[in-house]
């Protein structure tokens, strides 16, 4: 029996330190998880082609079996779970084929505002007029005057700066308050033109 303990309490810790890693790299999805990680990456998969039923959110055996495609196609680990090298793959390596560009792709989380939202001026603190197609970005992230094509959004310069914009966050312009309040907060693609 304390031999068979011992066994179960090493494959214990293994198995702790192994997700431990994964997690402190920032990013794990797996069978029977949900939430906003899972969502992010049942969207990068089915907007690279990779049929799962739809983005509900929960890591299910069709979202599974899409991960596995994934990465069968990328030839990573088939194990179904997204860790680091999986998430980096799904994030960084696919363009959008009709904008040209660099191929880097950024999966950012995105806010939206206009010059009639309460607090805003009509232009940007880079001096642009604050209308569709402005977005403000972390210049550390994506440097300002980069251009970008967001699906759905469609061409996009990066031309503001913002106070809560840090990392991977995103704040895109709009014409009018109304469509700013509609789009609410998202999480988008971006892809850097140039």
């Amino acid at each position: 029996m304390g031999i068979g303990f011992k066994a179960l309490a090493t494959t214990l810790a293994i198995l702790f330190v192994s997700i431990t890693t994964v997690l402190a790299a920032g990013f794990f999805v797996k069978q029977g998880m949900s939430g906003e990680n899972v969502r992010q990456v049942q969207q990068l998969l089915t907007d690279q082609g990779y049929s799962l039923g739809g983005v509900d959110g929960v890591c299910g055996q069709a979202t599974v079996k899409a991960i596995k495609k994934f990465q069968t196609d990328n030839g990573l680990t088939v194990d179904g779970v997204v860790g680091e090298e999986t998430y980096r793959r799904l994030t960084h390596d696919h363009s959008e084929p009709s904008r040209g560009g660099n191929g880097r792709s950024l999966y950012m989380e995105a806010s939206a505002y206009s010059a009639f939202d309460p607090g805003n001026s009509s232009h940007t603190s880079t001096g642009h007029s604050l209308k569709k197609g402005i977005v403000a970005v972390d210049p550390d992230v994506i440097p300002l005057g980069t251009k970008l094509y967001i699906p759905g959004y469609g061409d996009a310069i990066a031309g503001d700066v913002g106070s809560s914009i840090r990392g991977n966050k995103i704040d895109m312009a709009f014409d009018t308050h109304e469509e700013a309040i509609s789009f609410g907060r998202q999480s988008v693609i971006v892809y850097i033109v140039e």
